[in-house]
């Protein structure tokens, strides 16, 4: 018993941590986003499973608190061994603090904190060598500190995992590697979004108070600091615990099985899924997806596109009609979903103008995003090609001279620009554009005197909207057509803009209203764009990036990714396309629209063409979709490959066209040339881009 005691602040710890799991789990069961009702052999699952993956992972997790515990003596400050230690740790800060360092290689933040961390640890220990009389006081409130920053982020990760899976419907996946990136965007979101003043002072209430307990439950340790002996005693116990927690959690990580994603998610560990995240942002497809033989894959691309060659994708797009070289402002909207408009079956009249619009317009009634990530909707609508494993194009380093719809309005003779309301920094995307030709105006391009609202995002769409304008009327008086791709901000969390612009308070953080604001900023742009005398000569494509959510039943759930999409323009006869299309496919067809002859790579197609043959392209960073023949083809890492018969699930009171709704049943029976034909255009995408062959 006295030798458990030495185990003590671990084991309170690690109770502390499964009860935070435990109802973490039950909120997250019960969250509303959490579609789907759960079997008690699914529960027990989920909570039996979940309980021991949560166990070994904080074991792992708890190697600093082994460490710390296990170097706490009073031997150590001994004569002559204190001054010898003081002298390493003097001697090794100035070694960072020199700038020459290992650590300085790194270079971002990393050299800064481990100068803080030994300049701690140096004073810290002086403190403790020279002035014996305060060492149990002051080692005592470094243990009460240490316990203090376990608690808190163990509280932290639990309010951080209920956060992410109200905005995404998962665990920590690929997104939240990627905000560690974006710290200031990620993190003014959360202020502006969440009440943070009241969660955190009740987070370091609840903190402070859980530490009160576990140090009374602990003090034990510090008061009567353990042997040589004893220490060895708890280091072999625990690295053997340790050892066995490093095959024991991807061994359970394995029985996430369930055909149902919210069951795998919800027995998996938030802490585990992040580290996974951050070890599988690249993905090599050749590695890790099932292949065929490079002849037989170019082979079955050439029945897409029978006038390929070799391992390219390079053909002639000829027009019999003369070119026609308008003005053309493709905009992408931030996180529209279909459902939001009312054809497709929203009865809250959020969207009024873009309904509107969309019978005047040609529009794609069954169009499906590539993704659900900004820069996968970008990637999409710029570089016409499949969504490729791992991260997008846009945020890869090989990102630039691409072959894209930028290089071919370039080829005649367009100027290029890119328009944010935010900081084109964010996801890459300045790099991105500017290394492909494309002139960048942001946040930065507009004057004090030219924002008038504004959040962390960005500035409002309807700021955005009046610089565009100021920019292309200067444009249009350089007798050279122009091709402005502008990406809008508001209808983004925290969806606050203007108050007094529709009948949705902006400070209320509704989503609805930033849908509603959306669409009342377009309206306003095009009554300001109407009065340009550019206006008659200019096609306006609009497209969402990407759906509100992600969240659903299967990894890849249809409603999930169908997207609206308009091509709009004056001599534009209004038509509904209602063929199965993929976000890549929107600029090949307005090429179309324009007559344009020219050399392709693109994967994307015109859908007008008789020759077109409906296909649709849906991913997350690791699962790659094709939709054809009502089958769902999803590839998969390690060689796996699942296919699903889709059933629609018919609203009352919606058109055909405009029915989003399917019931994915997984197939017995494997339609092996849809499955070749999946990994055909995904093989053949990400080989391109491999060998460097999708250069323009």
């Amino acid at each position: 018993m006295k030798f458990l005691k030495k185990f003590a602040p671990l084991y309170y710890l690690a109770l502390f941590y499964l009860i935070i799991s435990f109802l973490l789990r039950i909120i997250l069961l019960f969250h509303p986003i959490t579609q789907c009702t759960f079997t008690v052999f699914q529960s027990l699952k989920i909570f039996s499973l979940g309980l021991f993956s949560d166990l070994f992972v904080f074991v792992i997790a708890s190697l600093f608190l082994w460490l710390y515990l296990i170097f706490i003596s009073n031997s150590k400050y001994n004569k002559p061994y204190g001054y010898i230690i003081l002298g390493v740790l003097t001697t090794l800060f100035l070694y960072v603090a020199s700038g020459k360092s290992i650590v300085t290689e790194y270079g971002g933040a990393l050299p800064g904190i481990v100068l803080i961390f030994i300049g701690l640890k140096t004073i810290l220990f002086a403190l403790l060598l020279f002035f014996p009389k305060w060492r149990a006081k002051i080692r005592f409130w470094l243990f009460a500190f240490v316990l203090f920053l376990y608690v808190l982020l163990i509280l932290q990760n639990g309010i951080s995992e209920f956060f992410f899976w109200n905005e995404f419907g998962v665990k920590y996946n690929f997104i939240a590697v990627n905000y560690l990136i974006y710290t200031n965007e990620v993190i003014g979101n959360i202020m502006q979004s969440y009440p943070v003043i009241p969660i955190f002072s009740a987070l370091f209430l609840i903190t402070g108070c859980v530490t009160y307990f576990i140090l009374k439950k602990v003090k034990n340790y510090i008061e009567e600091v353990p042997n040589f002996t004893e220490k060895i005693k708890t280091s072999v116990l625990y690295l053997g615990l340790f050892v066995v927690s490093l095959f024991a959690v991807p061994t359970l990580a394995k029985a996430e099985n369930s055909r149902n994603v919210f069951v795998n998610e919800l027995q998996s560990s938030g802490l585990y899924k992040f580290y996974l995240a951050f070890q599988n942002n690249k993905l090599d497809y050749f590695k890790f997806y099932k292949t065929l033989p490079e002849e037989k894959a170019f082979a079955l691309l050439k029945l897409q596109f029978p006038t390929i060659s070799g391992t390219t994708t390079i053909r002639k797009i000829e027009s019999d009609s003369a070119e026609i070289h308008k003005n053309v402002v493709l905009i992408t909207i931030e996180s529209y979903s279909a459902d939001f408009m009312k054809s497709y079956g929203n009865k809250q009249n959020i969207t009024p103008f873009l309904d509107s619009l969309a019978q005047k317009s040609l529009q794609f009634t069954n169009l499906y995003a590539a993704g659900n990530r900004t820069v996968r909707g970008l990637e999409a609508v710029t570089l016409c090609l499949p969504p490729t494993a791992g991260e997008s194009v846009v945020k890869r380093e090989d990102n630039k001279n691409k072959f894209s719809t930028g290089a071919i309005f370039k080829q005649k003779g367009y100027n290029l620009k890119f328009m944010y309301g935010g900081d084109a920094f964010f996801d890459n995307m300045q790099d991105f554009y500017s290394g492909n030709g494309y002139e960048i105006v942001d946040k930065s391009s507009l004057s004090t005197e030219e924002i008038t609202f504004s959040n962390v995002w960005g500035v409002c769409d309807e700021d955005m909207y009046n610089k565009a304008i100021k920019v292309m009327n200067l444009e249009a008086k350089q007798n050279k057509p122009f091709f402005n791709h502008i990406m809008t901000v508001s209808n983004h969390r925290p969806f606050t803009y203007p108050n007094n612009k529709i009948d949705i308070p902006g400070d209320i953080k509704s989503r609805d209203g930033g849908v509603k604001y959306t669409d009342y900023a377009l309206r306003k742009f095009f009554a300001m764009a109407r009065k340009q005398p550019w206006f008659k000569n200019t096609v306006f494509v609009i497209v969402a990036d990407h759906c509100a959510s992600s969240a659903g039943k299967t990894e890849l759930p249809l409603d999930k990714y169908r997207i609206p999409c308009f091509i709009f323009g004056t001599d534009i006869k209004p038509q509904k396309i209602n063929k199965l299309a993929s976000q890549i496919d929107i600029m090949p067809t307005l090429f179309g629209l324009l007559h344009f002859s020219y050399e392709s790579k693109f994967f994307g197609q015109n859908v007008l063409q008789s020759t077109y043959q409906p296909r649709a392209f849906i991913a997350t960073y690791q699962d790659l979709g094709l939709i054809k023949d009502n089958v769902l083809t999803v590839l998969s890492p390690k060689q796996r490959v699942r296919q699903f018969s889709l059933h629609q699930n018919t609203q009352e009171g919606v058109a055909p066209e405009y029915q989003i709704y399917y019931d994915e049943k997984c197939m017995k029976k494997e339609r092996t040339d849809l499955v070749n034909e999946t990994i055909s255009f995904y093989q053949a995408a990400s080989y391109l881009l491999k060998e460097k062959k999708y250069e323009k």
